[in-house]
């Protein structure tokens, strides 16, 4: 079989290497061309073009570079006609993707979509869409399939949330060498340039209220490290870490964190965090009007109530944040309770299979009528 897989993003490349070492173990002849990164391009796809030349983070962004975005879906539709997939299996990244679903619909390809785009969230308009052009919809967040089945009437198939595998097979690995002999506070600031830039300065300043403690930001992989280097120079107890971001969170005390992916990641690492969220300022006025949870983080969401604190937009500043790691690093009753709080969050998102597994048989069974 022929796979064509479009991922957007840095954690969309994650998944997608997995679910690709997945098919391969079913599928052994099969040929997988992709949108993605370096991790789906090591397990043997054939790489297309890399997320860091497609992710703009936020609304003003989005606008600001509409016409790269219309070149590259101009591209992707060409490609994929080139290639002739037997399926398309699109990772998360709906902006890009569902316009890419619409008009796959058209030309009769088969659509699979591997984590849902968070229309419980905004834009469930999108959902009439969805229904008529994907094929097969794979959602990781358990919440999600009673969420369909009980508003759209739509069956979709949960197939547990991949970074449960992700986190565990990264705690057994054998760990590195100490990334440092004071104790660690980690800073995981984002992915993209934009956002890195409105956060972690904040996070830096917060490191000069506690010198007994080395303060660690776990570098994005599209980023240089001249760009860091620029960034922390004036920190004496700050540094960076490339491509060690579980060694990083194994090792940390607590860790100021972006909203995203990464608060799932160490929550499963039960790591007490902060949650920092800034955008731009018309960002942010655009999306907190269209934007219908109660949450931003992930952690809170599937737990349905405040786990861990978040700050955004404006209460994200250094005094508020340095309170919260203080409470963090020195309340035993919170560290305990947030201990607590993550394992239930991690037995809300266990299954026998990894997630991973699930949606590679998923995909081939679909494949075969089955």
């Amino acid at each position: 079989m022929k796979y064509y897989i479009i991922a957007g993003e840095a954690s969309g490349d994650l998944h997608g290497s997995n679910l690709i070492r997945e098919l391969k173990k079913l599928d052994t002849t099969c040929l997988i061309r992709c949108w993605g990164g370096d991790k789906m391009q090591n397990e043997g796809a054939e790489l297309v073009k890399h997320y860091r030349h497609l992710a703009f983070m936020g609304f003003a962004e989005v606008i600001m570079n509409l016409r790269t975005i219309f070149r590259n879906l101009a591209f992707c539709k060409q490609d994929i006609l080139q290639y002739k997939p037997d399926v398309l299996i699109l990772i998360d990244y709906p902006g890009f993707n569902l316009r890419i679903a619409k008009w796959a619909r058209k030309e009769g390809l088969k659509i699979v979509y591997y984590i849902s785009p968070q229309v419980w969230a905004w834009k469930e308009d999108r959902v009439k869409m969805m229904k008529q052009c994907i094929d097969k919809m794979l959602v990781i967040l358990p919440f999600e399939k009673a969420y369909f089945k009980t508003k759209w009437n739509w069956e979709v198939e949960y197939v547990g949330h991949p970074l449960v595998e992700v986190v565990e097979q990264g705690k057994i690995k054998n760990e590195g060498a100490r990334l440092s002999e004071k104790k660690i506070v980690a800073l995981l600031p984002g992915s993209r340039r934009q956002e890195i830039l409105k956060k972690l300065p904040i996070m830096l300043e917060v490191s000069k209220s506690f010198p007994e403690y080395q303060f660690i930001v776990a570098k994005a992989p599209g980023a240089s490290e001249e760009f860091y280097n620029d960034l922390l120079k004036s920190y004496e107890n700050v540094s960076f870490v490339a491509n060690k971001t579980y060694d990083l969170l194994k090792q940390s005390q607590a860790a100021l964190v972006t909203s995203g992916t990464a608060t799932l990641e160490t929550a499963l690492f039960e790591v007490p965090q902060v949650v920092c969220y800034k955008g731009s300022w018309l960002s942010y006025q655009i999306g907190k009007r269209l934007v219908k949870v109660k949450y931003i983080s992930l952690v809170n969401l599937i737990m349905d109530r405040l786990v861990v604190k978040e700050l955004i937009q404006d209460n994200l500043t250094v005094e508020n944040l340095k309170a919260e790691l203080n409470d963090l690093l020195f309340n035993e009753k919170r560290i305990e309770q947030t201990k607590k709080d993550y394992q239930i969050l991690k037995n809300k998102l266990h299954k026998e299979e990894n997630a991973s597994g699930e949606a590679a048989i998923s995909i081939v069974q679909f494949l075969s009528g089955k």
